[in-house]
């Protein structure tokens, strides 16, 4: 990657999902060399195929996070690489399935909170002390859906687990201050417009990318930061600068992601 080298990375944990992919375009938009992570398939290929002219993007194949054993290997694997990272972007979640809390057995919940959960907590355990080396304000950036703050109907197991990820970005928002590294989640408070439900979405259901420049502008923003920021459509139009101007910008445009 030529011309890149300075440049510390931004990494981003669940590139092949939705919100991943709609991140990565936004992190092209203005400049910042990529890294994206995911496991190997037919998501990834087309995320790949999608930016194959994008000279700072790279892939890392990984699997699922779901011990700290998996975190660390991925840390060591990145670690290994030589690059600084300047934030990390982690959306990790399971698919959303509907269904009241009392309706399913508690091992629903156990299980949901150990898809959408400890996964995000076994990576920041490793992966905030590897921001912190870059030296400097490094950002941890988690996504956060719709059902959070309160009771989604039909989706209560959603709703547990967005409202833990709240308070854990909380928690871990002042553990993470001593180490120099502002961890901060994002809080989408509608659902995500997709191809696949675009015939019965709301107008003002935003897309990934939208997603994504709120996401990245978390990096530029200044004033004390909070641990929760609320999506904002302000800033879901396309930027207006680069945050490392002698890196070519995206050719992606406005195309919103799969």
């Amino acid at each position: 990657m030529k011309g890149t080298a300075a440049h510390p990375q931004a990494l981003v944990l669940g590139a092949a999902g939705t919100v991943g992919a709609g991140v990565v375009g936004a992190l092209l938009e203005v400049g910042s060399p990529v890294l994206a992570v995911g496991r190997e398939g037919p998501r990834m290929q087309a995320l790949a195929d999608r930016f194959t002219d994008e000279p700072g993007l790279e892939f890392m194949h990984s699997g699922c996070i779901f011990s700290d054993d998996d975190a660390a290997r991925l840390t060591r694997d990145i670690r290994a690489r030589g690059r600084p990272l300047r934030a990390v972007f982690a959306s990790l979640t399971s698919p959303l399935e509907s269904g009241r809390l009392l309706d399913k057995p508690a091992d629903v919940l156990r299980h949901k909170l150990e898809m959408d959960v400890i996964p995000h907590l076994a990576a920041a355990r490793h992966l905030l002390p590897l921001l912190a080396e870059s030296g400097g304000t490094t950002h941890y950036i988690l996504v956060g859906g719709p059902f959070a703050e309160r009771g989604w109907s039909g989706y209560g197991h959603a709703s547990v687990t967005g409202a833990t990820m709240r308070m854990m970005a909380q928690v871990l928002h002042e553990e993470a201050h001593a180490l120099g590294v502002r961890v901060q989640l994002l809080s989408v408070d509608k659902p995500i417009c997709t191809p696949a439900n675009a015939g019965n979405a709301c107008a003002e259901w935003p897309n990934a990318l939208a997603v994504g420049r709120n996401a990245v502008s978390l990096l530029s923003r200044h004033g004390k930061p909070l641990p929760i920021v609320s999506y904002s459509k302000e800033l879901a139009a396309a930027p207006t600068r680069t945050l490392f101007s002698d890196f070519p910008a995206s050719r992606w445009g406005d195309a919103a992601p799969a």
